[in-house]
């Protein structure tokens, strides 16, 4: 099912409206950095292929614009509500990204254009989705952790959880295999069992305590390093079928000229990249 695009009532907490359907079972893609050394053509064409697969809404790791010039953020963001214009029928999740956000100025662009408080949440069916703002800082700030922690609280019923925000202010403690270290604390705490992130540009996954974290390949954002498919770097947008109480992640490649159209599971990727084949789409 799709829903129809929507200015949405945000109430004083941050928390958006509740979405629902007799449904156990939906569908929403996930689209990288748009920015960052932006590769022209890439987000549109990943775009395309996202409204291919009929998602029931389209989230994003944050960085939608190059950014860093107060002078002309008003017409990058005009740039892209053009580039946004056929997709109006779905419902778009922006995240501030550090390329979005970087002044007071940039803070309230975000928040005209996207539509979106700085950090917000909201439920869709069994789940809840919150969205926090690391856009200025490496770590999650702490009255970031405050609002993760009031908002899961107050969402402790929904039986899936997703954490989204721009930079992975976990991966080091994740690499390290360290659960001491707040988010997760809150993950494990409020039963999250998903925290997703952009920034790098590269698709890794790692399992720590119970709770996935993913980072994001982009979706326009320059290739960096080894530029290979098998070491996370790739253009692309991930597929997400929620049912029941999971989520299955289909991690697929954009088509030529961006890419080859491969298609993997979450499960394929570990911290280094590729782990098993991928499939043709």
């Amino acid at each position: 099912m799709r829903i129809a695009y929507a200015a949405v009532i945000l109430a004083a907490t941050g928390a958006l409206a509740t979405y629902k359907s007799s449904q156990q079972e939906f569908h929403f893609v996930v689209l990288g950095d748009r920015t960052g050394g932006a590769i022209p053509g890439v987000y549109e064409e990943a775009l395309r292929e996202a409204d291919l697969d009929r998602p029931d809404f389209i989230m994003s790791v944050g960085d939608t614009i190059e950014g860093g010039n107060d002078r002309t953020l008003t017409a990058e963001w005009q740039q892209i509500r053009r580039i946004l214009a056929p997709y109006r029928r779905y419902r778009l999740f922006l995240l501030p990204g550090n390329h979005d956000v970087w002044s007071t100025a940039s803070a309230d662009a975000f928040k005209k254009y996207a539509m979106r408080p700085l950090h917000y949440s909201f439920d869709y069916q069994q789940a809840h989705f919150t969205m926090l703002d690391n856009s200025r800082s490496d770590n999650m700030p702490s009255d970031e952790l405050a609002f993760l922690e009031k908002d899961l609280q107050a969402h402790i019923r929904q039986r899936v959880k997703f954490i989204f925000s721009h930079r992975p202010s976990w991966i080091l403690q994740v690499v390290l295999g360290n659960p001491d270290f707040a988010i997760h604390r809150l993950a494990k705490r409020y039963g999250v069992q998903y925290v997703i992130a952009g920034h790098l540009h590269e698709m890794l996954h790692f399992e720590l305590d119970g709770v996935t974290y993913i980072s994001i390949a982009s979706s326009g954002g320059h290739l960096r390093a080894s530029k290979r498919y098998e070491d996370g770097w790739f253009f692309q947008r991930t597929f997400v079928t929620v049912k029941d109480d999971s989520a299955d992640f289909r991690i697929k490649e954009l088509g030529p000229p961006f890419g080859q159209s491969r298609i993997t599971r979450l499960e394929d990727w570990g911290a280094v990249g590729l782990i098993k084949k991928a499939g043709p789409e």
